[in-house]
Order: structure tokens, then sequence, then C-alpha cells
């Protein structure tokens, strides 16, 4: 079918209301920037889920990282957007400033050089993400190994998506159905959404991140919707497949084990955590402390937000006193976060 014929479907689709919740940030920023809400019908609705793992990152791991970062010869590395990321007392932005060593840095492997030019000082890798960004980290873990690297450990704060799309179709019974991560499914494959889709019989389409690409994925969904069909369809084939990424998914597990993990706004999740394997202590600084699940700020709904309970402008505090420089909730704070893609966009 011509993109002319599957806009104009769209656009005229006046069956039952659907909601289709978009896991991914960039598929979030990509329906903004190109347009999409404008050109179909306003009872398809496009909401965003707990796409940005800076956002469901734990405050009690903020704190274990701005401890780190004040202590004596200690220095954290990280991406820039966890550094305005608030825990329960401080962020690394704000440690920072009363004299914390925190470093950002473009990739983890950067971090090899940092620690090989300065041995007196104890650096600690903030590794937050999702199955995307997993495997760099196990390479990582290779290098400090071959290397025979003392000073270099990781503080994890990884998390898999499946776990919490089981835990939204269990509890969201208004959602009905997914479009599935583009990046996460290059590692998984398109194969891990078929339980789902079995189990709660909702609709999982993969799609690339073109605005074509999206109109293409919601038409399947609609599509599905109308049939009462509830299948996996990957329309991402040129970079997604069934199985995944096999050798990735290896080194993952060569590594990393499962373990139950804290979502914040969400709560505590089985099985949705990664954390290093037992034999690999040696490089963990502290990832295995209990989490505590802390309160959002007052006011604050991005846990509503990340449940695809409301859209980011019905949140009281929204644009009003959460702003990306002055971000009250999680999903301000990162580019990839919800609030902050609304703001930027709306």
């Amino acid at each position: 079918m011509k993109l002319e014929q599957v806009i104009k479907a769209l656009k005229e689709y006046d069956g039952e209301p659907i909601k289709i919740m978009e896991v991914c940030g960039t598929h979030t920023k990509s329906i903004f920037q190109s347009g999409i809400r404008t050109i179909i019908s306003p009872k398809i609705q496009l909401i965003s889920g707990p796409g940005c793992p800076v956002c469901v990152t734990s405050p009690a791991y903020i704190d274990h990282l701005t401890d780190l970062s004040l202590k004596e010869k200690y220095c954290v590395l990280t991406f820039g957007d966890m550094m305005k990321v608030k825990g329960t007392k401080l962020s690394l932005t704000e440690a920072k400033a009363m004299g914390a060593k925190v470093k950002v840095l473009y990739s983890p492997l950067a971090a090899i050089a940092e620690a090989e030019r300065n041995l007196d000082t104890q650096y600690v890798f903030a590794a937050v993400g999702f199955e995307t960004t997993t495997p760099i980290y196990a390479l990582l873990l290779d290098e400090i190994r071959e290397r025979k690297i003392k000073n270099l450990k990781l503080a994890t704060s990884i998390k898999t998506i499946l776990p919490a799309l089981s835990f939204i179709c269990e509890n969201e019974t208004s959602i009905d159905a997914f479009l599935s991560p583009g990046h996460v499914s290059v590692i998984t494959g398109s194969k891990i959404y078929k339980g789902l889709a079995n189990t709660y019989q909702k609709p999982f389409v993969v799609a690339g991140f073109e605005g074509e690409h999206i109109l293409a994925a919601i038409y399947e969904i609609m599509s599905q919707l109308k049939g009462k069909r509830h299948e996996v369809r990957n329309l991402y084939s040129n970079a997604v497949t069934e199985e995944g990424n096999q050798k990735a998914e290896r080194l993952i597990n060569q590594y990393f084990e499962e373990a139950d993990g804290i979502w914040r706004g969400i709560g505590r999740i089985e099985k949705s955590a990664l954390k290093l394997r037992e034999e690999y202590k040696e490089y963990d600084a502290g990832s295995r402390e209990e989490e505590i699940i802390e309160e959002l700020p007052k006011g604050c709904r991005c846990a509503d937000v990340i449940l695809g309970r409301i859209q980011p402008v019905e949140c009281p505090l929204f644009q009003k006193v959460c702003t990306p420089l002055h971000a009250v909730g999680p999903c301000m704070v990162s580019a990839e976060g919800a609030c902050g893609i609304w703001y930027q966009n709306s």
C-alpha cells in the first residue's frame, strides 16, 4: 500500500478508540517531528511508555553515585543525561558544584583511558540503560579484565524492557497495542514479544524511526485491531531479526544475570534488572546494594506518564514549575524522557 493510502486510512479512521503506547523515546521524538498526530484520526491516541532508562533510574542509585563522587580519590564517570537526575539528596551536577569529582563521557570505552592515565583515582562508571547499551558495558568489562585495570568499576542500573511491558499489560488495560522499541529489538529480536501478544491479546509491532515507518506501524496496528488479531509484526527487518543479535546476548549473559529492579515511578518489577554476576563482583561498585523505593516529588505525575495513563501536558507541573532547566520529575530530565520531548515540541 502506498504512503498516501496509509495516511488516508489513518486520517479517516472512525472505529473504536485506539490507544497505542510507543515505548521508545526516539519514536516519541519522531512522532512530533513528523507531525503524525496532526494527520491521523483523533480516535487513534499515541501515548509514551517507560522507554527512557534515565527517567526510571532509582533515586537510591543516584544517591550511591553522589556519595561515591564525594569520596576522596574517587571519580564518577557518566553520560551527560545522568547529570541532572535528582536522588533523594543531590544530583551529580549539584555534587560536582560541591567539589565532587564527576566527568561526562561520550563512550564507556573512554573510561579505560581515564583509568590508565590516573592510577591513583578509583573510577566508577555509571552503567545505566536497557538491552541496547548493555553489550557495550560487557565489552568494557572485557577490556578491564584484559588490561588488568584495578581502578575502574561499574555501578549498574540496567533494566530490561520485557518485564516492564508485562507489568503494563497486566495493570494498564486501556492500552490496546504497542509500538515496540526499535533499538532494543535489534538486540533482543522480535520474538520476545510473542508471549505478551498471545497472553494479553494485543498487537506488538516493531518499527523504524522515520515518519513513514511509524505510520506503517500504526496502520498495521489499526488493521490488526479491526480484524481482532494480536500478532507480532516486524516492520524494521533491515535492522531487527526474529532471533536478535545472539552474539551480543551471549556477551551480556557472560557478565550479567537477572535481578529484581526498582523502576522510578513504578516500583519493584521482578527480574527486570541486570546485575553483575557473582564471579565478577570485584568489578562491581556497590550495584548489589538494596535499593529503596522513594516517592516522586509532590505534584509530579511522572509515574502516570511512564505507565501511559496521561500525556505530559496533563501533569499540573508541566511547563509551569517543571522545565528542562528546573526539572521536578525524572521524565523532564533526559532528552529521551517523554516530558522533555513534549516540552521541546509543544
